[in-house]
Order: C-alpha cells, then sequence, then structure tokens
C-alpha cells in the first residue's frame, strides 16, 4: 500500500554536508508518486544546484522568495498551505535556531513559521558537539513542543572525522516517519500483540528444527497497527528484518515456549492479538548438550509435540479481546481455515495458500481469505505483504472499533 500516493509533499533542504543524501531522499519520494516541491536555502543552492534536485526529483525547486513572488502567487503562504507534509533534511542547527525561535528571514523559515497542524518533520544532521550542545537541545526541545516530529540522527563516523551522534538517517526511516504521520490513527488506546516469524528447536548446539517462515507478513502487520495509532508488542522468532522504527517493544525468542511464555506475559492487558507466527508443532524431546556425531547411518530423533498457543489463548480469551489466527495451508484452504477458527475459538482467521510459490514463504507478495465467526469470507487480492496487512488492519478497524 503506498501510503504516500499523490500526496503533496514539501522538502526543505538546508547546507551540510549530507545534503547528497538527500538528492536520494528526493528520487524515493519522486517513485512513490507524490506530488513533490523542493525548497533549498541560499547555502544549500550552493552546494548543490536546484537544477539537480528539479531533474531527479521531477519537480519544482524554490530557492528565492523575491524571484518566486508572482501574479499574486505568495511561495510561503502557498506552499505551507497546500502541502501535506514538510520534511526538512538535512536540517543544520541554524535552520534548526531559526525555527524553534521563529525567525523567518528566508523562504525555507517563511514556510517553517506558516506551516500548521500538518506533518512536519524534521532531519537534524552536523558534527557530534554541535548536535549535543545546550542550545541546540534546547531548540529541539521547542520544536517537539510545537508538534515537529524530529527524526534523530544516527551515531558513526561523521564528516569531519569524529565519531558520534549526527550522521544523516537512512532515507527509509525518514519514510517511515513520513508514511506514520499521514496514516490515519484508527487504534489510538489499543494494545496489540503481535506474534511472527518461525520458531525454531534445537536438536544439539548446532542444529534445529524449523521451517520457511520470514516473519514479513507479521512485521508488516506490525507497521500497520503501529502506524494506525496502536500500542504493538512484536514477539518474533529469528527474522532477518529490519523491526519498524514504531515498534516500542520488541521481544525476540527462539522455541515455541519461549514464544507462549512471553505472549502470556502481556495477553491480560492486549486488546487485540494477532498469531501471525508459524509455531513449530514439535519440539525435541531427547536433545543433546553436546554435538551429536555422524559416526551411525541413522539417527534418530524423538519429537514431543508443543503447546498450541492459539488453541490455548481461545480458551481463555475475554470477550473484549479480539483473537486473530493464521492458517497457511497447501490445500482446501476455506475448509480448513473454517475449521481452525472454531476449534481455536478466534474471532477472525486469515488464510493463504502457501503452495503457491509466488506468495508463499519469504515472497514480498501475499493473496488471503480473511473469515470472520459467521462463516463470512473477504478476498484480499494479491498484492505486497505491506498492502496486505494494510487490508487487514483497515479491515479490523472499520468493523470492530468504527464509531
Amino acid at each position: 500500500m503506498n501510503i504516500l500516493k499523490n500526496k503533496k509533499i514539501l522538502l526543505g533542504v538546508s547546507s551540510g554536508i549530507a545534503i547528497y543524501k538527500a538528492v536520494d531522499l528526493s528520487s524515493k519520494l519522486r517513485k512513490l508518486d507524490v506530488d513533490l516541491n523542493i525548497v533549498l536555502t541560499e547555502d544549500a543552492k550552493k552546494m548543490v544546484s536546484p537544477t539537480v534536485f528539479s531533474a531527479v526529483g521531477n519537480c519544482p525547486v524554490y530557492t528565492d522568495y523575491f524571484n518566486e513572488v508572482k501574479d499574486g502567487w505568495i511561495p510561503h503562504t502557498q506552499l505551507s498551505a497546500e502541502s501535506d507534509a514538510l520534511i526538512i533534511a538535512p536540517a543544520t542547527a541554524n535552520i534548526i535556531a531559526k525555527i524553534a525561535n521563529g525567525f523567518a528571514d528566508d523562504l525555507l523559515s517563511l514556510i517553517a513559521l506558516a506551516f500548521r497542524e500538518k506533518s512536519k518533520i524534521i532531519v537534524p544532521t552536523m558534527n557530534t558537539r554541535m548536535y549535543n550542545s545546550p542550545a541546540l537541545q534546547r531548540n529541539l526541545e521547542l520544536l517537539k513542543k510545537d508538534g515537529w516530529i524530529i527524526v534523530e540522527p544516527e551515531v558513526g563516523h561523521l564528516a569531519c572525522g569524529e565519531i558520534g551522534k549526527g550522521r544523516y538517517p537512512d532515507n527509509e526511516i525518514i519514510l517511515e516517519f513520513l508514511e506514520d504521520s499521514l496514516t490515519k490513527k484508527t487504534l489510538i488506546g489499543k494494545k496489540v500483540i503481535i506474534t511472527a516469524g518461525p520458531t525454531v528447536e534445537p536438536i544439539d548446539p548446532v542444529r534445529n528444527i524449523t521451517n520457511k517462515s520470514s516473519g514479513k507478513m507479521g512485521y508488516e502487520l506490525a507497521r500497520a497497527f503501529s502506524y494506525s495509532g496502536a500500542e504493538v508488542t512484536l514477539i518474533s522468532g529469528p527474522a532477518n528484518i529490519n523491526i519498524p522504527y514504531t515498534i516500542k517493544n520488541f521481544v525476540k525468542v527462539n522455541t515455541a515456549l519461549e514464544m507462549k511464555n512471553e505472549v502470556m506475559k502481556y495477553f491480560n492487558d492486549s486488546d487485540i492479538i494477532v498469531m501471525s507466527a508459524a509455531v513449530s508443532d514439535y519440539r525435541v524431546e531427547n536433545y543433546s548438550n553436546i554435538k551429536i556425531k555422524k559416526d551411525k547411518d541413522n539417527l534418530i530423533i524423538k519429537l514431543k509435540k508443543n503447546p498450541d498457543i492459539l488453541k490455548e489463548i481461545g480458551k481463555i480469551k475475554k470477550d473484549k479481546q479480539l483473537l486473530i489466527g493464521f492458517a497457511a495451508e497447501t490445500n482446501d484452504l476455506i475448509n480448513y481455515a473454517k475449521r481452525k477458527l472454531i476449534e481455536k475459538n478466534c474471532d477472525l482467521i486469515v488464510a493463504n495458500d502457501v503452495s503457491k510459490k509466488e506468495i508463499g514463504f519469504n515472497s514480498d507478495f501475499n493473496e488471503v481469505y480473511i473469515i470472520d465467526k459467521m462463516g463470512d469470507v473477504t478476498h484480499v487480492e494479491k498484492a505486497s505483504k505491506r498492502e496486505i496487512a494494510f487490508n487487514i488492519v483497515s479491515y479490523i478497524s472499520n468493523n470492530y472499533y468504527s464509531r
């Protein structure tokens, strides 16, 4: 789901050695089909030509206030009024001080002063001693009070040769902040547990039993719920996926028993429980504390059934809680999913056919069927897992929490 498509985004660029990364940000915004405008400060214009930004962003670039005023069109009032979001990246200590204290002596600071009640994001980028100075930190606090979203800089090697906090963050993180700020908050106050990824059952210290789940669907659901305003606890088995920045409570587990214990910790206080993890059905009964040598032609491993976490919490869930299970099947999808919904006492089951390679494990795409207690089936057509996740959250918001 492209949250940003057709949104009017205003990118403000101040001078700083990280300005080249703002060129990349404008490129990424263009590819997301936003309606983009760019404003450069005078110093930024000296570092990178407006022509470069215009070509990469395929958009107008504004620099000088006096040259832009024509035919009754006043740039700072028009651009601030028409835009859905303002991002300033990179933001120098100078532009931060201006905005925090109400100075407006160039086009970008004029726009910032006039920008109200909408998404305002600022990305401080500078030398670590400048960033940690009391004056800069005081100004950032003022910006927060005025409704600005601060994207914290990263720690690392800086252009000046020092090491510390001040590096321009990855543009994907800035885009996450932007997407989050522009998503309708339909689930504010709701606490959500999401399980994701596979579980791993050890055979010995170097071998284990697991499955093909990548965790992508669960992580995208965590993103979608958190963007919608919910307080999300993501409990994940091993997964090679970046945790969405909006997830404040991330719990890493390995085995099914560990996952069960963590789910139970948060269960009573949760409004919505989404069991999207592919939990191992069995664990090894005769685990070896030392590596098993391959000195035999045959090795017998005894397996013991793991607890059915979904079924157990289905027995104790409260009426106010919404329990959502997942059914990954290879045949007779809808019938198996309906049976699982009843047996596990779920409110909803999300079913998908993992026999299809293009939507199966590790794929970036999915196609699902949402089945409720009445047996009604809603088909969500093949799309990216991010879009599927937002469709699932939209379904839940509209059918269970709309006012």
